[in-house]
């Protein structure tokens, strides 16, 4: 509870530091839902919905619908497919402006293994992506990596960090990236809140962003009745 209250303060110190009119002065939220639902052993469905807001607590910019399916090769190893869309406000203080319509189709492998006492993960993911706006549509692919590692503290505290770098496969290759670290906190064996901060390099800006993530976990495999 010190923990989440000590955090709570720094939240509210950085956000009003960051009272500009600049994008880059401003401390933004990325605010997500993230579902996990487990149907066999090797097999799960993901899906979620994350708001993205300019300030911490206002002028939302960004809707971001995904789903996917997980399959696990071997307990190190699982492939993923799945789609976004998305809808972006680009203006900051603009009422009205048109807005950028994205629809993505992914594929990715994901690897997780240890490094000394460290968990370490890995994910490539390949977005096969089309951008809308104004009734264009403007087809676009890049890769994405990700490395990071999860260490529980205790029972009820984890870290988790990691970085992840995106290249474009035509034009500017290397034009975002995003340096994410977060103390989650359990709250059943299943679900979990992260909270936490991210530095996000995209497109020339250095972008400051508060992260608040609810995890949940479903399990609708069948369970085999106790006999009597």
């Amino acid at each position: 509870m010190k923990s989440l209250l000590a955090l709570l303060v720094v939240t509210v110190s950085l956000q009003q530091s960051y009272a500009q009119t600049n994008i880059e002065d401003k401390l933004g939220a990325w605010y997500t839902l993230d579902a996990t639902h487990i149907v066999s052993e090797k097999t799960s469905f993901t899906t979620g919905i994350q708001l993205r807001a300019y300030e911490a607590t206002d002028n939302i910019n960004l809707i971001f619908y995904y789903a996917g399916i997980n399959y696990k090769i071997t307990p190190k190893i699982a492939v993923s497919v799945g789609g976004y869309y998305i809808d972006v406000d680009k203006s900051i203080d603009v009422c009205g402006t048109p807005h950028l319509y994205e629809k993505t189709i992914f594929e990715q492998i994901s690897y997780n293994h240890t490094l000394g006492k460290f968990p370490i993960y890995h994910k490539l993911r390949m977005e096969n992506r089309f951008l809308i706006f104004m009734g264009e549509t403007t087809p676009s692919n890049r890769l994405r990596y990700c490395v990071g590692t999860k260490i529980a503290l205790n029972k009820l505290l984890y870290l988790n960090a990691n970085n992840e770098f995106f290249a474009n496969l035509k034009g500017d290759v290397c034009t975002e990236n995003r340096l994410f670290g977060a103390l989650g906190i359990n709250i059943t064996k299943a679900n979990s809140v992260q909270i936490g901060y991210m530095n996000h390099k995209i497109n020339g800006l250095n972008l400051h962003r508060l992260q608040l993530m609810l995890l949940i976990k479903t399990d609708l495999r069948k369970k085999t009745p106790i006999s009597s």
